[in-house]
């Protein structure tokens, strides 16, 4: 909501005062959140990103050395060009010295060949040889370009195939933590700057190099002393270079910021559709759009002025630098001290002199650029993958296993940095529940000291069903994602068959299980391919019966190409019911050993849910299943009912049982009774 409180110009006069009074940085303007991320990075020095980037160019050894080859040759080459002009000059049209004045060695060379060196047999000469070095100059370095920009691709494809693995294997609360977008941002475009440090430190600085020096080369062989006033443009380039660095760069960071943070708004705006319309904010959403553009082009405007700047002083240097060359070369001429030709191939060659110049200090800026996203990508990889350290991680087939969990003392609190989260998400939920006004801040803080799980015990035989009950933010859910485990518990340990989950691999553990959510995530993709996610090997005929067990099957054919319907991003194309059943249909397809489902059934009509109830209960048979209860006829058949409040088991037991009991769990049908919700299909607590 940040855009829409601010006119454009307002924010764009704060950004000026912030920016003018801070005018020695370098770095661009971030919000909190931004700058305290960057305070907690690890600061690597340009050394350390140099050898860490070599390190990643190792396989690529050989096509480096030959890029680099190629291009000193081609460079080369091309530094011979513009010496015809001198040779036409003096030799083909001018008196003098003439075609009589050419050295001994190049009249010997053209009578070799069987010509006279003439004037018109010169001129065909020397465009010949123009157009056979320009070729020659092209085509190698086309192909050494192309040998380093081949290098560069694989080079982020491979950045990129790392980040991606390494994230996707991150701790789950660190995943949540990231920024939305900021991981495939990261992935994408700073693996790719990362990979284009192959041209901005090593294939453009290696070209410009070689031009400047062969420039500086030629300068000096026609007067030395015109090189000396050359070499004056050195400090102009350095100070021009200065100025982007300290003035216009900044605020191309501060530009992409603002246009990541319009696009994240965009996204939201979009993925939130419903609500917008539903509450009439379509007006409100565009207003902050076009506010946050209008505050951007500010941006982009200013950029624009400050390079206007440094172009005026480039075309105010230029000619001055030329009028000077100019002014002394023809008084040398006058004086018969240097040749026509010579003055305009120096002339050449002091403009040839300033591509290198400007490629260095352009390159400077890039290769910052470039190794602060390379920098990102390994502050990505260094960071510990999920469960990391665990060695000699037993390996488990579904044949092998018996389906026992038992739960030994287990408490859990989240990490500090995803508590927050946590509170916030709790408060609102407690909030609508019991319709009442949100905690104190002071009590939020509480909360998040106290640990989410406390002193949980459990033992579950193969093949019992165990429901979890218990008003929101009872500990339901992260039990659950501790038995999947998404996470590890604070103490205690969870066993199957006898073994701590910590000493099996996480990845052949969670092929055994079935997860059904309440809030169900599907792909864009079609209705088969979702189905079969957890089995990737599945026929189509196991895919159709998946979806007959989970009452799927009949909409599924209602739709225009049926199976292979394309459902959107998030299943968008899907009601919320529809999106359940399939969940539920690609957990029968996964045929899980242990079955987790979380109000599997809370978006299902009652006559849905009735078709599908003995299916459910046909899943879960013979399966180690745990359900987070919502419906009351879900709890009835459970071979455990585990009441939960603040954490920790309060009743365990059968429903007769626990309702013989007269305890919190009659005491929470009760409630609902006398609320009048008491049906076939009641909520058993108000979620």
């Amino acid at each position: 909501m940040r855009f829409a409180r601010k006119s454009s110009r307002r924010r764009y006069s704060e950004y000026r005062e912030l920016r003018r009074s801070t005018p020695a940085k370098t770095e661009s303007i971030l919000d909190e959140v931004e700058a305290a991320n960057a305070r907690r990075k690890r600061s690597r020095s340009f050394g350390e990103l140099f050898f860490s980037f070599l390190g990643t160019l190792r396989p690529h050894r050989a096509a480096i050395a030959l890029a680099l080859g190629t291009v000193t040759f081609s460079s080369g080459v091309a530094l011979l060009v513009p010496a015809s002009t001198k040779f036409t000059i003096d030799y083909v049209l001018g008196d003098s010295p003439g075609p009589t004045g050419l050295p001994d060695g190049v009249v010997g060379a053209i009578r070799h060949v069987g010509l006279e060196p003439t004037r018109t047999t010169l001129l065909w000469l020397v465009c010949v040889v123009v157009l056979a070095l320009t070729a020659a100059s092209l085509v190698v370095g086309t192909w050494g370009r192309f040998q380093a920009t081949r290098v560069t691709k694989r080079l982020q494809a491979e950045l990129r195939r790392r980040a991606f693995e390494h994230a996707i294997r991150l701790p789950l609360h660190r995943v949540q933590e990231l920024r939305t977008g900021g991981l495939a941002s990261l992935l994408r475009e700073d693996a790719g700057q990362a990979g284009d440090l192959v041209f901005s430190m090593v294939y453009n600085p290696w070209r410009a190099v070689v031009q400047l020096l062969g420039t500086l080369v030629v300068l000096t062989i026609v007067d030395w002393r015109m090189l000396l006033g050359a070499i004056l443009l050195i400090p102009a380039v350095w100070i021009s270079h200065r100025t982007w660095i300290r003035r216009i760069r900044p605020v191309f960071r501060d530009i992409r910021a603002t246009r990541a943070a319009i696009d994240a708004q965009t996204t939201e705006s979009f993925g939130g559709i419903r609500v917008v319309r539903g509450f009439g904010r379509a007006a409100t959403e565009s207003s902050r759009f076009v506010t946050a553009n209008h505050f951007m082009t500010r941006k982009e405007l200013l950029t624009w002025w400050w390079s206007r700047v440094v172009e005026i002083a480039w075309s105010i240097m230029i000619p001055l630098a030329s009028a000077a060359v100019t002014i002394y070369a023809g008084l040398e001429i006058i004086a018969g001290r240097l040749s026509l030709g010579d003055l305009i191939m120096f002339t050449t060659y002091l403009l040839l002199l300033l591509g290198p110049l400007e490629t260095l200090t352009s390159t400077a800026t890039n290769i910052q650029t470039n190794l602060a996203a390379m920098d990102r990508v390994l502050d990505l990889i260094a960071e510990p993958v999920e469960f990391a350290g665990a060695s000699g991680a037993i390996r488990l087939a579904p044949g092998q296993v018996r389906g026992q969990i038992e739960v030994r003392g287990v408490s859990f609190s989240y990490p500090k940095a995803t508590q927050r989260i946590v509170a916030r998400a709790l408060s609102g939920a407690r909030s609508i529940e019991r319709g009442s006004p949100d905690k104190r801040p002071e009590q939020h803080a509480q909360d998040r000291e106290r640990p989410v799980l406390a002193g949980i015990s459990l033992m579950v035989e193969p093949g019992q069903t165990v429901a979890l009950v218990g008003a929101s933010g009872s500990g339901k859910t992260t039990l659950c994602n501790l038995i999947a485990r998404f996470h590890d518990p604070s103490s205690g340990s969870i066993l199957l068959d006898g073994i701590d989950l910590r000493d099996i691999d996480v990845e052949s553990y969670r092929r055994l299980l079935g997860i059904v959510e309440q809030d169900v995530f599907l792909f864009d993709g079609s209705v088969s391919e979702n189905i079969a996610y957890g089995r990737r090997d599945a026929t189509p005929e196991q895919i159709v019966e998946a979806a007959r067990i989970a009452n799927a099957d009949g909409f599924i054919r209602s739709m225009e190409q049926g199976y292979d319907t394309v459902i959107g991003e998030r299943g968008v194309r899907l009601s919320g019911g529809q999106r359940q059943r399939i969940a539920i249909a690609r957990a029968v397809l996964a045929d899980p050993v242990i079955l987790i489902l979380d109000e599997a059934t809370s978006n299902l009509d009652a006559e849905s849910e009735a078709v599908i109830r003995d299916s459910l209960l046909g899943l879960m048979r013979g399966r180690t299943s745990f359900v987070i209860a919502h419906r009351l006829s879900t709890v009835r058949g459970a071979d455990q009912i585990l009441v939960l409040e603040q954490g920790r088991i309060v009743e365990r037991g059968k429903h007769e049982e626990l309702l013989r009991a007269g305890g919190r769990y009659a005491q929470l049908l009760r409630t609902q009774l006398e609320a009048g919700k008491e049906n076939s299909e009641e909520p058993l607590v108000a979620e």
